[in-house]
């Protein structure tokens, strides 16, 4: 029945989304994020026809990276033809581009929120965002991540005359920040202890509902997720636990003692709202945030984007309790004929033999769980994983979890408008490997389950909570 239900949940979701395009974000925001709304309505068909073509943005210089972006296009000729090219570059330079074929209205003005893509281009149909969601690595297994939030992602736009290959002379350009952090939210380093980490805090003296943010087994330090989600008020620590500074340098073993280390600085921060706290994990960092809600105190609600309820990857360690990984058979990888490994089924079944012993005791928990599951995830059986954890919640007489399920949806479902990576590096497994997903169905779970976790942690994290406690 859940399956269902979200299938129907995520498509109703994205559907009215799109509908704010014109319309600045319902979010409060910095000032200089937003400019006056501009919509290609306010100008006359006969007043465009008479000026040079130019790109009109709304927000017009700047916005947040998982908001919506209207796009048009003035002064063009009536249902004249033409390719829209967008480019972005990463931090290291790698280049990220997604382009069109359209043609514009009777007025001469390509509206994106109006007029669909023709086929022929990297998106096709009636696609407001298509420019961004379809951005692609012009090298071969390039994940497009933020590595410095203070500053935005440069956005290039580009009309060109025709839909040739290659694309005629250009018509206008533009260029669009798209920043990750909103004016007023604060990004304090955290080297306390042993804990390395960044915080974020949203304006104002809070308190605000805290939650600690874990990434997979890439390692270091992610913050963009975390720092997109303080500003909607949460109070947000990006939680580094390997392959970062001085800690350890390869996913051998984790200790559980410095995952509570920084749970207990989020209860003890004075601008972070107790009694407890809330935990996001995605892949890897999914499983540890199971572990961290199965025997330590202080956790209320945990969010899982693809995670296992196994131990996956590394021995766990807890006091005198040790959870060993799940085992694994390399032997059932299968690579195709670009050399692209699919690594769906290589690890074993954890309630099967001596695996058992990985399954994560997750009945101790005493939070809300939330499973998001792309259901077409390569890395492993995300979706097995959630059904067999709500299966043990409910057996053990706990509350049943929250399980929304993305048809089309791969292994990375990152906030909005991240394009779907459909292939990269695998950091343990040593070669390229698919993480699945179909482009467009990909982009609508990742805006639906933005929604989704934020609405999860403060209905849990801003109603009273009930605490805590550890069962050994």
């Amino acid at each position: 029945m859940w399956e269902v239900v979200a299938r129907s949940l995520y498509r109703a979701s994205s559907h009215a989304w799109y509908k704010q395009l014109h319309w600045p974000s319902t979010t409060p925001a910095a000032p200089q994020l937003h400019s006056p709304a501009w919509t290609p309505r306010m100008t006359s068909g006969r007043r465009i026809s008479s000026v040079c073509p130019i790109i009109r943005l709304s927000p017009a210089a700047r916005s947040l990276f998982d908001e919506p972006l209207a796009i048009a296009v003035q002064g063009l000729g009536p249902r004249q033809q033409v390719t829209l090219r967008t480019s972005l570059r990463d931090e290291r330079d790698e280049l990220f581009q997604a382009w069109a074929r359209y043609q514009a209205g009777d007025d001469g003005v390509l509206d994106l929120s109006r007029c669909p893509a023709l086929p022929g281009g990297s998106f096709s149909g009636l696609e407001p965002m298509g420019p961004l969601w379809a951005l692609q690595p012009q090298k071969p297994f390039r994940r497009l991540v933020k590595r410095d939030v203070q500053s935005p992602f440069l956005l290039q736009l580009e009309v060109f005359e025709g839909h040739g290959d290659p694309p005629g002379r250009q018509l206008a350009e533009a260029q669009h920040e798209r920043a990750f952090l909103r004016d007023g939210v604060r990004r304090v380093p955290v080297r306390e202890g042993t804990i390395r980490a960044t915080l974020f805090l949203p304006p104002g003296n809070g308190p605000f509902p805290g939650i600690i943010d874990l990434y997979g087994t890439g390692g270091g330090l992610p913050e963009y997720r975390a720092c997109l989600l303080a500003n909607y008020g949460f109070a947000v620590l990006a939680l580094a636990y390997y392959s970062y500074e001085d800690l350890p340098k390869e996913m051998k073993e984790f200790h559980l003692e410095y995952f509570e280390e920084a749970v207990n600085y989020m209860l003890q921060h004075t601008q972070v709202k107790g009694p407890g706290i809330g935990l996001l994990g995605i892949s890897k960092g999914g499983d540890l945030c199971i572990s961290m809600a199965s025997f330590l105190k202080g956790i209320t609600a945990t969010a899982l984007i693809n995670g296992s309820v196994a131990n996956v990857g590394a021995m766990l360690h807890y006091k005198d309790i040790t959870i060993p990984p799940l085992g694994a058979n390399f032997k059932r990888i299968k690579v195709n004929k670009s050399g692209i490994a699919d690594i769906t089924d290589v690890l074993n079944n954890p309630l099967e033999g001596p695996d058992c012993q990985s399954f994560i005791p997750l009945e101790k928990a005493e939070c809300h769980f939330l499973f998001i599951v792309g259901q077409d995830d390569h890395n492993w059986k995300s979706e097995f994983f959630a059904v067999e954890g709500s299966k043990r919640l409910q057996a053990h007489g706990k509350e049943k979890p929250e399980i929304i399920c993305y048809p089309g949806a791969g292994h990375y479902i990152e906030p909005p408008f991240f394009p779907m990576c459909a292939a990269s590096m695998h950091q343990l497994v040593g070669k390229p490997v698919m993480w699945g997903g179909e482009p467009k169905a990909h982009c609508e779970a990742q805006i639906d389950a933005w929604r989704q976790i934020q609405a999860f942690f403060l209905k849990h994290l801003m109603d009273k909570p009930s605490g805590t406690s550890s069962k050994l």
